[in-house]
């Protein structure tokens, strides 16, 4: 007689047994559904990374203006173009995840003209210089005009510290956590830090950020990237961009 017990016993090369093929059916059901609605979950409780991104359909790029190096290299654009009209200011990065500090330091002050792509996200504009050696050029057509810097006087902001070039759109979203290995490896190579402030400081929500004396931050910052923290410091508005000059012993994180 045959043990009834045996037809529910499964043997991996053997069929499955009809008492069990519900149950599996069952769990497998559940367990897809299961990681479906947390997959779900997680993607919309991410935040929108926006429409930032290299505008390539605009082609490559020439533009002409001020340079400035501190905190980070920026550009006073004083000839533009349809794409990049005079009077904005382009946070500037190499190709990859690297900066141009070194490559632009005799110019601080100059009039140039630089060739590369741009970047846009919000109202931040990047502008990635090219490698070769007609990608920058000092020019010598008089001193340059003199910068609006507009002194905002000292807040305390609550945000997250983000690379610059990543956060203008070459990656996407450029921001959080999910984004820190990435950032400090473009922070390392000298891409410009932004602080992405949880609130706006008239009407500008993104910051070149440096320390209380206007240099580049200390290397110590970078375990704070990416992570939700306040500081306090000085905001100016020179041109379309804002600079926030901290005080890191003002920091904490949140």
């Amino acid at each position: 007689m045959s043990d009834p017990n045996r037809a529910s016993f499964f043997v991996g090369y053997l069929p499955i047994p009809p008492g069990l093929r519900s149950f599996l059916l069952a769990v497998s059901g559940l367990l897809i559904g299961s990681f479906s609605a947390l997959a779900l979950i997680i993607s919309t409780a991410q935040s929108d990374p926006g429409d930032g991104g290299f505008k390539w359909g605009w082609g490559p790029q020439s533009v002409t203006g001020r340079l400035e190096i501190l905190p980070y290299p920026i550009l006073h654009v004083t000839t533009g173009n349809k794409f990049i009209p005079a009077g904005r200011v382009l946070l500037l990065s190499g190709v990859g995840k690297k900066g141009v500090q070194a490559r632009v330091a005799r110019l601080d002050g100059r009039l140039v003209r630089l060739k590369g792509f741009a970047l846009k996200r919000g109202d931040i504009d990047g502008f990635q210089v090219g490698d070769g050696r007609q990608a920058i050029a000092g020019l010598d057509d008089g001193l340059p005009p003199a910068l609006n810097v507009v002194k905002l006087g000292r807040w305390r902001l609550k945000g997250e510290i983000c690379d610059g070039k990543c956060l203008s759109g070459a990656m996407r979203p450029g921001r959080g956590l999910s984004h820190r290995a990435c950032a400090n490896l473009c922070l390392i190579g000298g891409a410009p830090p932004v602080f992405v402030s949880s609130a706006p400081v008239d009407g500008k929500e993104f910051f070149v950020v440096g320390d209380r004396s206007g240099n580049p931050l200390p290397p110590d910052y970078l375990r704070f990237v990416g992570v939700y923290i306040s500081l306090e410091g000085a905001i100016e508005r020179r041109g379309n961009i804002m600079v926030f000059k901290v005080d890191l012993k003002s920091l904490k994180v949140l």
